[in-house]
């Protein structure tokens, strides 16, 4: 989900009203409370992962569970590790795990995002067994895994509903929906209720030992309070033997001193969305970039995309975004090069041009632009095979039309160009880089670079020195 009230009210356009009305309507008393801990004292499963990635190494897969196969089951996932693994990622991130409460869509199958129970898997996917295989399969290919983690609401059917106390309530005692969305389907819970967060910590250590996760990507982290995501950060990295990844849908600076690792460059896509959509010039890009990582702690990184699951099943995919399928690879070559941790979600790298609902079954055709994947599998493998792109210096050169700029660490340097317009255009060298020679890095050619580049529309190029 993302932030933005706005975004959010939109993207629950779907959800009807009437089960707040009937989950609220009976207050003569309440029920005897639910235990706030896990029903069995939780046990580590397997082994913890020994290569899960240092937050700034981080190369992230998002999977819709319902759209990435036929089946939309975690078999279907456990079927395609490979090739998510051919892109060269090292961490997958799984959309919500958990039983969807009882509203549905016509049609539809409810948002996995309103959690009926935070320490059962959805029968949708498979059970706990089959989960445990996916993260054995993941990490036998060295590939971490992260589970969403809905923390701000639940679903109206969830047992904790039980606990009237658990959640926020208006001022005639009725649990209210989050205050500024339209999510009829879900509950607001109330951080002032010790034993919530409790449970909610006890669910969360559920899932690191008795499924062996890797971590956590955290949904709607700015509407939950602060000192909460301290207190589970600080117990979840007090398990011993673990090294966990966490990352927050959220763009606050106290995401940071919660103890987040990373959280969303929501700005930079906003202003890229720009770039190609309004014609913002390219300059802006690197401007974005830098005022970012100036309003974050070193050693904090941002999390960098063209698509996730709402903007490809609210906004649209980016294919309609930045203008087709060149448009969107050279979307991607900017986001990617220019340091922080890049995010593919499943489908975009096969260009799929519609929107990708995760409120239905919709299967993604992964025969689809075989030409795309393999531009997507060359670009992932150029990133990968140095520490250039997350280590290194970043100088930017003046251009309007064409993002053009160097990565250097040491003696290691690429210098890379993308057109951000759809026709072509011609960029001017400057000193550093004029009357010199290359290799290309998606083709190995050599390129004698003399006093200008001439870019086809959208077109970019990977220089290595």
């Amino acid at each position: 989900m993302l932030v933005n009230l706005a975004s959010y009210s939109m993207m629950k356009k779907m959800y009807f009203a009437a089960m707040l009305m009937i989950a609220c309507s009976g207050k003569e008393s309440d029920p005897a409370p639910v235990t706030p801990t896990t029903p069995d004292e939780p046990k580590q499963y397997g082994t913890p992962f020994a290569a899960v990635p240092a937050p700034k190494d981080v190369v992230l897969y998002e999977v819709n569970t319902r759209a990435f196969s036929a089946s939309g089951n975690f078999q279907g996932v456990i079927d395609r590790l490979d090739h998510i693994k051919s892109l060269g990622i090292n961490t997958i991130w799984l959309m919500p795990i958990h039983p969807v409460g009882v509203e549905r869509s016509a049609g539809g199958l409810g948002s996995p995002y309103a959690v009926k129970n935070y320490l059962e898997v959805n029968t949708e996917f498979g059970d706990l067994n089959k989960l445990r295989e996916l993260v054995d399969e993941a990490h036998e290919r060295n590939m971490a895994v992260i589970i969403d983690w809905v923390a701000n609401h639940t679903s109206w059917d969830n047992p904790w509903i039980k606990n009237r106390t658990w959640y926020s309530q208006n001022g005639n005692g009725d649990i209210i929906i989050p205050p500024g969305t339209n999510w009829q389907d879900v509950a607001e819970l109330n951080f002032a209720n010790a034993d919530m967060r409790k449970a909610m910590i006890a669910a969360m250590k559920y899932w690191v030992l008795e499924a062996n996760i890797d971590g956590f990507r955290c949904d709607a982290v700015d509407f939950v309070p602060t000192d909460f995501w301290k207190q589970a950060i600080d117990q979840l990295n007090a398990i011993p033997g673990r090294e966990l990844i966490l990352l927050a849908e959220g763009g606050k600076a106290d995401n940071f001193t919660a103890g987040f690792q990373m959280n969303y460059a929501w700005d930079f896509y906003n202003n890229l969305k720009d770039v190609y959509g309004k014609g913002k010039a390219a300059t802006s890009i690197f401007t974005t970039h830098a005022n970012e990582y100036n309003a974050i702690p070193a050693g904090k990184v941002k999390l960098r995309y063209t698509t996730n699951h709402d903007e490809s099943a609210w906004e649209a995919t980016p294919i309609e975004f930045f203008k087709g399928e060149d448009g969107a690879l050279s979307a991607s070559v900017i986001t990617l090069f220019t340091s922080a941790v890049p995010l593919v979600y499943g489908s975009q790298e096969v260009g799929r041009a519609e929107k990708l609902a995760f409120f239905t079954r919709d299967p993604i055709n992964w025969s689809a632009n075989s030409d795309m994947l393999d531009n997507y599998e060359k670009l992932f493998a150029i990133y990968n095979q140095s520490d250039v792109f997350i280590d290194g210096s970043l100088q930017s050169f003046n251009d309007n039309d064409i993002a053009a700029f160097t990565r250097t660490l040491e003696d290691d340097q690429y210098f890379i160009l993308a057109n951000v317009r759809g026709e072509a255009k011609i960029h001017t060298l400057e000193a550093s880089v004029k009357n010199s020679t290359w290799t290309n890095a998606m083709t190995g050619a050599s390129v004698e670079l003399s006093s200008t580049v001439e870019l086809a529309p959208y077109a970019f190029l990977i220089l290595k020195k």
